[in-house]
């Protein structure tokens, strides 16, 4: 019997897919066996960090183009012509094919789209003596779930194969209006809703530190391809996590905005059209290098995003920072909580040292006052609330496109995903109602009221864990409400990267103090047990911290987030440098 005639309808999609996939990685990029990590990844065979293994391979002035810049720098470069749109374009994709041969982060290579594009834009350049745009010339890559046109946005589903969509998503149209080059889309989880980017058609993404541990999702190629370099900025979106947690697991910087400020539309359709809107939304959002980097991006994009997108409002973005971290503390000064716990986890002993670490490293700075945050009840209660909400349509939609090509559950949704029904209208409205009393009860958190009943913000901004744990080994993720929680509040959100897991981090031999708190904080305890897991997997894996300001303030969380960052890398000038 013939492969073909043998394999399962969906196995025969995959298996042609990744066929189309492979024939886009041009011949002359490809690189060596010898140099590709062993898979399964095992512990004997230690991390396999992947993130130099590019440069072996680059030209000195394509490791220039895309290591030596900021975005800013880069937009400076091109337009003072000196380097070309095309030269640019052609390193970052590069890197990109690269990046992919090592670690699987791409589901559809845009190379030749790119450096046909960016021929345009030199061209323009040159014949009207401006750039087409403010991020003239920019690589960025996009999340699997954006449409970009002729192109399919599969999700890693076979029945959603050689689909190609018939327009762009607002937010891609908005993008190559600022003058961008797409050079590639980037892989995910199946269903999206898993934090370990692994589906049936393109396999999985591996984490370029360390291969025994997870690259995060769902916008887990969009992490790595930051953490390799393979674009200037990409874009992921955030439900539970899936731009923060990619984030912190590639070392790299992440940024959740409010709902309503960076478009959204255009998304591939795995649930009834207009459910986010009846229950909780997710929101797109930057996977970057730098706070800087991300700046410079949301001040082109988010002043536009209402002429685009028609889930977005007008809103401005200054150019340039305060010098001075001011805030609402009585003598002016920034006021920054630490919250240590969401009540359902203990945190592992490397996230409590970082905590401990960058609150006493903020506390040296006379116009920062750091405070402690006992655990609010709110905090406690929400990640069951989003739990319900996430899940009000059943996952019929996600469940009829598996089934109709016979393809089975990855095995970490095996146990996690299950077709139901949907939500009837009062049952929703109820848990909307809980949604609002949580809302409500979480405002005292960040404002007080004087003996006569007015109210002034008292908190700036709150910093805490994305997770009660390291970076974990690959599907090792349990509970997500340290993240998910922000959204069901719509808090802008960013992830942090400060440090890396040291030996003295693990503290070998030295069992967990405490009790369990729960099923959440038993799973989390067992990343942590000795005779069922080796503490060295943590060795050398980024920790990041999650910084998180009151809803709509997302402005305000830039700002937040270059102080610290600032703060952490011991700057004492400017944060945010004259462009």
């Amino acid at each position: 019997m013939s492969t073909q005639n043998s394999e399962a309808q969906w196995q025969s999609i995959a298996r042609k897919k990744q066929a189309e996939r492979a024939s886009r990685i041009p011949s002359k990029w490809h690189i060596p066996s010898t140099v590709l990590p062993i898979d399964p990844p095992q512990i004997q065979d230690g991390p396999q960090n992947v993130l130099d293994v590019p440069r072996k391979f680059l030209s000195p002035n394509e490791i220039n183009i895309t290591e030596s810049y900021s975005l800013a720098g880069l937009v400076s470069a091109i337009t003072s012509r000196k380097h070309t749109a095309v030269e640019v374009a052609e390193a970052f994709c590069h890197r990109a094919a690269i990046a992919h041969q090592l670690t699987n982060c791409l589901t559809e290579p845009l190379f030749d789209t790119a450096i046909k594009r960016a021929q345009f834009l030199d061209n323009y350049l040159q014949k009207n003596g401006k750039p087409f745009g403010p991020l003239h010339g920019v690589p960025v890559s996009v999340k699997d779930t954006f449409d970009v046109k002729g192109v399919d946005t599969s999700i890693g589903l076979a029945s959603l194969c050689f689909k190609p969509a018939k327009q762009n998503a607002p937010l891609v149209d908005l993008l190559l209006s600022l003058g961008c080059v797409i050079v590639a889309k980037t892989n995910i989880p199946q269903t999206l809703a898993s934090l370990d980017s692994i589906n049936n058609v393109f396999g999985r993404t591996m984490n370029p530190i360390n291969r025994l541990t997870t690259a995060g999702g769902s916008s887990g190629g969009e992490g790595v391809m930051a953490a390799m370099k393979g674009s200037a900025i990409g874009i992921g979106t955030d439900i539970g996590g899936s731009i923060r947690i990619p984030a912190m697991c590639n070392g790299v910087y992440g940024f959740k905005p409010s709902n309503g400020r960076v478009p959204y539309g255009g998304q591939a359709a795995v649930a009834v059209d207009g459910i986010s809107r009846a229950s909780v939304q997710a929101v797109a959002g930057p996977i970057g290098r730098s706070v800087h980097d991300i700046d410079v991006f949301l001040r082109e994009v988010l002043p536009r995003a209402n002429l685009w997108g028609e889930d977005c409002f007008p809103t401005t973005w200054s150019a340039y920072r305060n010098l001075k971290a001011h805030g609402s503390g009585a003598n002016g000064e920034l006021v920054i909580g630490i919250m240590r716990s969401d009540g359902n986890c203990s945190l592992l002993p490397p996230i409590s040292k970082l905590l401990d670490k960058v609150s006493a490293q903020l506390q040296t700075r006379p116009n920062i006052r750091v405070v402690e945050i006992p655990t609010p009840k709110a905090w406690t209660k929400s990640q069951s609330v989003m739990s319900k909400l996430m899940g009000v349509d059943g996952g019929a939609v996600m469940a009829e496109l598996m089934e109709s090509t016979g393809e089975p559950l990855v095995p970490w949704m095996q146990t996690r995903f299950r077709k139901g029904k949907p939500q009837p209208l009062l049952r929703l409205a109820e848990i909307q109602g809980q949604r609002a009393a949580l809302e409500r009860e979480m405002l005292k958190l960040w404002t007080q009221d004087d003996s006569e009943g007015r109210r002034v913000q008292k908190l700036d901004a709150i910093i805490c864990p994305l997770a009660p744990h390291p970076v974990p080994p690959i599907e090792g993720y349990n509970a997500v409400g340290m993240t998910s929680s922000f959204v069901l509040f719509d808090y802008p959100t960013a992830a942090l990267p400060v440090s890396k897991v040291v030996e003295a981090d693990l503290e070998l031999g030295k069992p967990q103090e405490g009790k369990s708190l729960g099923s959440w904080d038993e799973k989390c305890r067992e990343l942590w047990d000795e005779s069922k897991i080796d503490r060295r997997v943590y060795l050398d894996t980024p920790l990041s911290v999650q910084v998180v300001v009151p809803r709509l303030q997302d402005e305000k969380l830039i700002e937040v987030m270059a102080w610290v960052d600032a703060v952490l890398k011991g700057n004492d000038g400017a944060i945010m440098p004259k462009l």
